[in-house]
C-alpha cells in the first residue's frame, strides 16, 4: 500500500487542489491531482511539484508550466451615466464628481477631453493605471457662458476594450439677476420745480448726484446697482430760483 506522506510547490501560480495528506492508495487503486494555475504575469510560468511517500523512488517532482495570459476583456466603467448641473448663473461656475471604475483587469487611462467649452475636466494626471476593482474620482466642471440648456460629453481614452469611456453632461445657463432701487419722496413746500437725487456707500456721505437733469417727478429709479452692495439715498429740491433745499433724511438699500 502506498502512503502519500506530505506535498511541496516550487515556483509562484501553481498549487495543489483539494489533496490531503498524508493519503492512502491501495494496490491498483488510482485518484486524480488536483493542480491549480493562478498566473501572476503575462508570460510563461513554471513551477515543481512534489510528492512524498514510502516509495523507494520518492519524492516523485512533477514539472509544471502555463502561460499567463491578459485579461481579454478589460472594462472602465464611470458612473453616474449622466452629470445633470442643473441651473447656474452665466459667468459662475458649479462642480460634480464622476467615478471611474476599472473591472476584469487593470486599466490605464491615457487622456480626457471634453466635447463642449462649457465643461471642463479638472484635476486628473494622466496617465494613470486603475487596478481591477478600483475606482477613481473625477470632478467636472460646468461654466455656462449663456443662457440655455448647454448638453456635453465628458470622454476617457483607455487601454480597455470599451474605450472611450463617456460621461454624458448635461446643465443650464441661467442670466444675471438684474436689480434696481425705487425711490419716492413727498415733496417739500410745494415750490419745487424739480427734485436732485444723490447716492453714496455709507451713511453718513458722501453722495453723489445720480439724476442728469433736474426730476420733476417724486420718485425715481436707480438701475446701477451691483448685487451685494449697500447703498443710501437721499434727495434735494430745487425752487424757481434755483435754489436747492438741504438733504432729505437718509434712504438704505441693500441688493441682494
Amino acid at each position: 500500500m502506498l502512503r502519500i506522506t506530505s506535498k511541496s510547490e516550487k515556483g509562484s501560480g501553481f498549487s495543489f487542489g483539494d489533496f490531503p495528506v498524508p493519503m492512502l492508495i491501495k494496490p491498483r487503486e488510482s485518484l486524480k491531482l488536483p493542480v491549480i494555475f493562478r498566473p501572476t504575469a503575462d508570460r510563461d510560468t513554471r513551477g515543481i511539484l512534489t510528492l512524498a511517500s514510502n516509495d523507494p523512488n520518492s519524492p516523485l517532482e512533477m514539472h509544471v508550466v502555463g502561460i499567463g495570459g491578459a485579461d481579454a476583456n478589460p472594462q472602465l466603467g464611470v458612473s453616474p451615466a449622466t452629470l445633470s448641473f442643473g441651473n447656474v448663473t452665466v459667468g459662475s461656475s458649479a462642480s460634480l464628481q464622476a467615478t471611474l471604475t476599472a473591472s476584469n483587469a487593470a486599466v490605464t487611462i491615457t487622456s480626457d477631453g471634453s466635447s463642449s467649452s462649457e465643461f471642463a475636466i479638472l484635476g486628473l494626471k494622466l496617465p494613470v493605471t486603475l487596478p481591477a476593482g478600483k475606482s477613481l474620482a473625477v470632478t467636472i466642471q460646468f461654466t455656462p457662458n449663456a443662457s440655455g440648456t448647454a448638453d456635453g460629453k465628458a470622454g476617457f481614452i483607455s487601454d480597455a476594450k470599451t474605450s472611450p469611456t463617456v460621461e454624458q453632461l448635461t446643465g443650464a445657463g441661467v442670466a444675471k439677476t438684474s436689480h434696481n432701487v425705487g425711490l419716492t419722496w413727498d415733496p417739500g413746500d410745494g415750490d419745487a420745480v424739480g427734485y436732485n437725487v444723490f447716492r453714496g456707500t455709507a451713511e453718513a456721505g458722501p453722495f453723489e448726484e445720480i439724476n442728469t437733469a433736474l426730476d420733476s417727478s417724486t420718485n425715481y429709479t436707480d438701475y446701477t446697482v451691483v448685487a451685494g452692495d449697500t447703498y443710501y439715498y437721499v434727495a434735494t429740491e430745487v425752487n424757481a430760483k434755483g435754489e436747492e433745499s438741504a438733504y432729505s433724511n437718509v434712504a438704505q438699500a441693500v441688493i441682494p
